[in-house]
């Protein structure tokens, strides 16, 4: 009776650990770019039709990518998902990021994804101007409608944008600049020189200058659209624009972390966002108040037209 007893212990006991042994595996660690509340959206269903668990943290593009580097030795995560793809080049580049070869990757054309299977995009999105219209209203001043407005002195001080050090978004407006004035550094740089003087805050994360402006904190932020429209459905008193000389957009990406611990559940995650239902959720939420916006304008910067008064 005993050596029957002992045996029934052993073997619940193999059974539960078994069992946690399996919990475990389906429990996933991420790096999130999406802005919170639609990673939120996106990994609740994601959790509810697979059961799998995602701890996950918010960071900026910049952030998350100067975290995956620090982390290269011993990897806390196993995908980052969400962040301007450029700074998943520069993962892939230096060599923080694996190859996967999703089979619902197909349905994404060539170029929104790397040729080497490093990094997906999920969407695209727009670079703008959002305004608050009651702010420029009480201040007196005309909504900008160009580059060129963002820099004439009657903007100092009422315009945020984010950090270079810390966003994508930022670094996405640098390259932006560089590429109108037909990739001349020296023209670009003088240029941001002018717009930080009507600064007032660089802010950690690219969404941020939008809901800065929502609130009244600032006049004018830069940032994606697709954040903007979010807060315009909300009610908030905003209008965007698109500049007139043209505007950068980026591919939001999303990469498995070389290493990480979770490889083979973090796949799971990678197919389920290029799936149908991951898609609907993405677009209800960021890109259908875009539907029918035009961009306009394709022409280069004149830089005597820009800096005008104010040439360096």
């Amino acid at each position: 009776m005993k050596k029957f007893s002992y045996a029934l212990v052993i073997i619940l006991v193999c059974v539960l650990v078994f069992s946690l042994s399996g919990l475990t595996a389906e429990r996933l660690t991420a790096y999130v770019s999406l802005d919170e509340e639609i990673a939120r959206a996106v990994l609740s269903a994601f959790q509810k039709q697979t059961g799998i668990q995602v701890d996950w943290v918010r960071l900026s593009t910049g952030e998350a990518a100067a975290r995956i580097e620090a982390e290269k030795q011993n990897p806390q995560a196993s995908i980052w998902l969400g962040g301007v793809g450029l700074n998943h080049i520069e993962a892939k580049n230096n060599g923080l990021t694996t190859p996967y070869t999703s089979p619902n990757a197909k349905n994404v054309p060539p170029q929104f994804k790397d040729p080497d299977n490093y990094w997906c995009g999920l969407y695209a999105g727009a670079l703008c101007f959002v305004y608050n219209t009651e702010i420029l209203k009480e201040l007196n001043l005309p909504a900008p409608k160009s580059w060129a407005d963002l820099i004439k002195p009657i903007y100092k001080g009422h315009i945020q944008m984010a950090s270079p050090q810390t966003s994508g978004t930022a670094y996405n407006v640098i390259t932006t600049i560089v590429f109108l004035y037909n990739r001349n550094e020296t023209l670009a740089f003088e240029y941001l020189k002018e717009l930080d003087k009507n600064i007032s805050q660089y802010t950690k994360s690219g969404s941020a200058p939008g809901r800065a402006a929502a609130i009244g904190e600032t006049a004018i932020g830069l940032g994606y659209s697709h954040d903007q429209v979010k807060l315009i459905a909300q009610g908030y008193p905003l209008e965007i624009a698109f500049p007139q000389e043209g505007t950068g957009f980026e591919v939001a990406s999303m990469s498995l972390i070389k290493g990480g611990p979770q490889l083979e559940t973090a796949k799971k995650l990678y197919d389920w966002m290029l799936t149908d239902e991951a898609a609907k959720i993405l677009a209800d939420n960021y890109l259908s108040g875009l539907i029918g916006h035009p961009l306009v304008g394709k022409k280069r910067f004149d830089h005597q037209n820009i800096i005008g008064d104010h040439q360096l």
